[in-house]
């Protein structure tokens, strides 16, 4: 097919309720797949709940390096959005622009496994520096190392559906991560507790689930991506060995401030895996059980923010300022309704919320049955504050301002976040409750933050 065709700016909708079914028709399955996606990370903690305290927290304290890595290795792959849309905004026809992106988004994905791996060799002596149970510490380290192979190939599949998503293909890529997630779950079941004849390797049986899907799902994806007619006019796969060092900058560019403001966010709330712990491993568990509900609960208003991000991008390739401002407004609403779906329920029948993850017929996991009873309804708070500064972060980032935002969230979690989680959960009676209570404060900073940052951007006009 032909690149050359005459430029043709996106066509947008000029009312409010055109944007919102736009966003909902792509957000929705974003939506859905972002859920899914982490589904494996709840089957998991479900299984391994029903293992014991020292494997919860294990896979606790192992995933705070695995997903530090991968937050910093996430900031070239979420690059793809901004440049995407925008290229697509300013020119629906353009095919070589984006080719160039998410071919070089995926080197960057493979280029980055051997520090990856290095790094996570490091896991035990450094969670015993800082101040893990020894035991826990070496079981964390066995199982983030089955866990890294697949982490390359999970951070491709993030840049092929952020492609995806931006000439709405949304649909059968949710449908390919719901697949992965029926993988990893079978896999789960089969490895974790020794069925179908398969040995029972525990906590290592959740590692190698989890690289196994992941791999599936990436060639899952090429696969369709070679065979739907419209994402097949990209010829994504075109040259795919040919280095494009100028677009791999462009990527690194926007990409390196996305990694860090990642980094700062997800830190915070794994620096609170590590504080619970410091106060006690019964503790720790009910902590990580409790920040899994709320994760799982941020993925609907995550993946709706994803979908903002594109239609925003979109705009601003336009140069049409009336429907960036719809989208931002949209994309808000929309997140916060999304999270209220699952805040209710666990701030009202935490009980029932927290029976999901434990054998109750297990003496051993009563203890920390009851802390993450106690932990559920002050994170079912925080969540609407989450949905509010993800929002606004993506949507920060389809115009591609990612440096303020980085200052913000910085700020935020770190001088505001961190030091009332610290002092309040190790420096005064009310111990790990002092986590969520840090964590909330600096939820509250950042979509103050960002949340004028964004508003500041869309009072200028867009420049066709």
């Amino acid at each position: 097919m032909s690149e050359t065709l005459t430029a043709q700016k996106a066509a947008l909708p000029e009312t409010w309720g055109g944007e919102m079914r736009a966003l909902l028709t792509i957000g929705i399955p974003m939506a859905l797949a972002q859920l899914v996606q982490f589904s494996p990370y709840i089957a998991d903690t479900l299984m391994i709940g029903r293992i014991g305290p020292a494997e919860i927290a294990a896979a606790a304290i192992g995933a705070v390096l695995y997903f530090l890595l991968w937050m910093m290795a996430s900031g070239p792959i979420s690059a793809v959005t901004p440049l995407v849309s925008q290229a697509l905004g300013k020119n629906i026809a353009e095919r070589r622009d984006v080719r160039r992106t998410v071919r070089m988004s995926v080197w960057a994905c493979f280029l980055m496994f051997p520090l990856i791996i290095g790094l996570l060799l490091l896991t035990e002596p450094i969670m015993i520096f800082a101040g893990q149970d020894p035991e826990v510490a070496a079981l964390a380290q066995s199982y983030v190392l089955i866990l890294a192979p697949g982490l390359p190939f999970t951070l491709a599949v993030m840049s092929f559906r952020n492609f995806l998503a931006s000439i709405e293909k949304t649909i059968v890529p949710f449908l390919l991560v719901a697949s992965a997630a029926l993988v990893n779950i079978f896999l789960n079941w089969v490895l974790i507790f020794g069925h179908l004849g398969a040995p029972e390797l525990s906590l290592l049986g959740a590692g190698i689930a989890s690289s196994i899907s992941s791999i599936y799902c990436y060639f899952a994806f090429v696969g369709y991506i070679k065979w739907d007619t419209k994402a097949r006019e990209f010829d994504l796969f075109s040259n795919l060995l040919k280095p494009d060092w100028e677009r791999m900058g462009a990527l690194l560019k926007i990409g390196w401030p996305i990694s860090v403001t990642v980094t700062f966010e997800g830190m915070l709330f794994n620096a609170g895996v590590l504080i619970a712990g410091a106060v006690g491993v019964i503790e720790q568990a009910g902590f990580q059980i409790a920040l899994n509900v709320a994760s799982a609960a941020f993925m609907m208003p995550y993946g709706l923010a994803m979908a903002g991000a594109v239609r925003i991008g979109l705009a601003k390739g336009a140069g049409n300022t009336p429907a960036a401002r719809r989208a931002s407004t949209t994309t808000i609403l929309a997140s916060v309704l999304a999270i209220g779906l699952f805040a209710l329920p666990v701030a009202f029948v935490p009980e029932w919320v927290a029976a999901l993850y434990f054998n109750m017929e297990s003496e051993d996991t009563r203890p920390v049955f009851a802390y993450v009873v106690i932990f559920l309804p002050i994170a079912a708070g925080f969540m609407f504050f989450d949905a509010v500064q993800v929002a606004c972060n993506q949507l920060l980032r389809g115009l591609a301002d990612v440096t303020w935002p980085m200052i913000i969230t910085g700020i935020s979690y770190w001088i505001v976040g961190f030091p009332i989680a610290f002092y309040t959960a190790l420096h005064t009676d009310i111990g790990a409750l002092g986590v969520w209570y840090g964590l909330t404060a600096g939820l509250i900073a950042a979509f103050t933050g960002l949340g004028i940052r964004l508003w500041l951007q869309l009072r200028r006009p867009f420049q066709p």
